[in-house]
């Protein structure tokens, strides 16, 4: 075993290293992530919501664990986005990370035919009671706590969409929690929609597909978050129409969650599409501030910390996008208070967040615009700060620099930067690109796992402004 040093978040990383193993802590955590330990809570700051989901997904309980062996006491995990740590990575890393997303149903594949064993799915941590309410998220509320009461009546399926960080994970694991207490004789399954994919790939090459179909099919409640995830894999969609024809043709109970409206999902075949909106979708808006307030008191109840009125409301006025970025500026807060020995006041808070304030607003505005572009055109956002050029990639890097600084404060370099170290000199050529396509209302082409799709600029312009328009609760 490792040798840990005395530094409790080097002991930390090395514990990490040591558990994922070396070629994934270098792909997404080496130059990526920055740890700082408060008051039960170990904060894992990202360089843009990407890395920060995929981490949060695939090692959270990971990272709990070997918190918890450092501190010797109960960590809850929160992340956040610091752009700066965006400069550390290395240039080739992001096509490090998509090659390794790419790759991923095959590495999972292979490292449960040998261990014989289906890949397990998420811990389903989110429950009713520690969701806070407010308008913006009360409908999606509503409904969900509906389907756990009743499944199967009313809103079949249910499809909840929104930006990342606001709860939609939160609301389907409540779901199946609920049911698992109230109604035991029921079947609830949730997984992502990377589990379901990989678990498919599992089955193909195991030569499975039988009691893979036996595992999802016969279910009471089957939700799926990150449906999303699906898009450009053609023989996966195919077996999840099955699969929900299946189950919603007994009369059972389909949730879905995704970053995007079902419409909005590029290369989804248009038989889901169809049976997403069938019942009921509902969309998450980012938190209005009584909300961001009522949040933030949540979390200072179960840190068991008083932080007062002005201190809190100043931090609820400064973040608005999304509850990530509400923890990360919270715990940073409580670090600063407890190394300086401070009292908590708004003049530490500006101390505290100034340079959140500055480098991750803008940043995670870029990375919601990144997010729905991503999704349209069937692809990540790593895609977009790669040094790959394929025509998908190139129209959809161009056309999310050119909302950039339509949307955005930021300048061309700093836009650049962020995409991956690109030249300023590129972002320009971008955006002229695009305004020149715009202009001429030209029809633009792509590629899809089905062949080149066209679509006029202006319309495709048109359908992403709306999307980032609903994103930030402006539409």
């Amino acid at each position: 075993m490792t040798t840990c040093s005395a530094d409790p978040v080097r002991q930390l990383e090395e514990l990490i290293a040591e558990r994922v193993g070396p070629q994934r802590y270098k792909v997404w955590f080496k130059n990526a992530t920055r740890f700082s330990f408060a008051d039960g809570f170990v904060e894992v700051a990202v360089p843009n919501q990407f890395i920060g989901g995929w981490i949060e997904n695939h090692f959270s309980n990971t990272i709990r664990r070997a918190a918890q062996e450092v501190a010797g006491t109960p960590m809850e995990v929160a992340f956040g986005i610091d752009a700066e740590l965006a400069k550390s990575l290395r240039k080739k890393q992001p096509d490090s990370q998509v090659d390794y997303v790419a790759n991923n149903p095959e590495r999972v594949a292979r490292y449960h035919k040998r261990r014989g064993t289906p890949p397990p799915g998420p811990e389903l941590r989110g429950r009713f009671d520690d969701f806070v309410v407010g308008d913006s998220n009360r409908l999606a509320y509503s409904t969900a706590l509906a389907v756990a009461r009743q499944p199967a009546t009313q809103f079949n399926p249910l499809f909840i969409h929104g930006a990342c960080g606001l709860g939609k994970t939160h609301l389907l694991h409540a779901i199946c929690n609920h049911l698992k207490e109230h109604r035991p004789d029921l079947t609830c399954v949730c997984v992502t929609g990377e589990d379901f994919t990989n678990q498919f790939v599992y089955a193909v090459k195991s030569g499975e597909r039988d009691a893979f179909r036996h595992r999802y099919r016969p279910v009471d409640v089957l939700g799926i978050d990150d449906i999303h995830f699906l898009a450009n894999k053609r023989a996966t969609q195919e077996e999840f129409l099955h699969t929900f024809n299946a189950i919603a043709g007994q009369g059972k109970q389909v949730l879905m969650a995704s970053d995007a409206h079902p419409k909005l999902i590029g290369h989804l075949s248009e038989s889901l599409v169809t049976r997403f909106v069938s019942g009921m979708v509902v969309k998450i808006d980012p938190p209005e501030k009584a909300l961001r307030i009522d949040i933030l008191k949540k979390r200072m109840q179960h840190m068991n910390r008083d932080i007062p009125d002005p201190v809190i409301e100043y931090v609820a006025e400064t973040f608005s996008s999304n509850v990530r970025e509400l923890d990360g500026a919270l715990l940073k807060l409580i670090a600063l208070a407890d190394v300086s020995g401070e009292p908590l006041t708004v003049a530490l808070a500006e101390r505290a967040i100034r340079d959140l304030v500055q480098h991750t607003l803008p940043v995670l505005h870029l990375s919601n615009i990144e997010a729905i572009v991503s999704i349209y055109f069937g692809l990540t956002p790593a895609d977009l700060h790669t040094s790959r050029k394929t025509r998908t990639i190139a129209l959809s890097r161009g056309i999310v620099m050119h909302l950039a600084r339509k949307y955005t404060n930021m300048s061309y370099p700093e836009i650049g930067r962020h995409m991956g170290n690109k030249n300023h000199s590129t972002v320009i050529l971008a955006n002229r690109r695009s305004a020149r396509l715009i202009s001429e209302e030209q029809i633009v082409r792509w590629m899809t796992p089905g062949g080149e799709k066209e679509a006029p600029i202006r319309q495709l312009m048109e359908d992403l402004e709306s999307q980032l328009s609903q994103s930030n609760g402006s539409a």
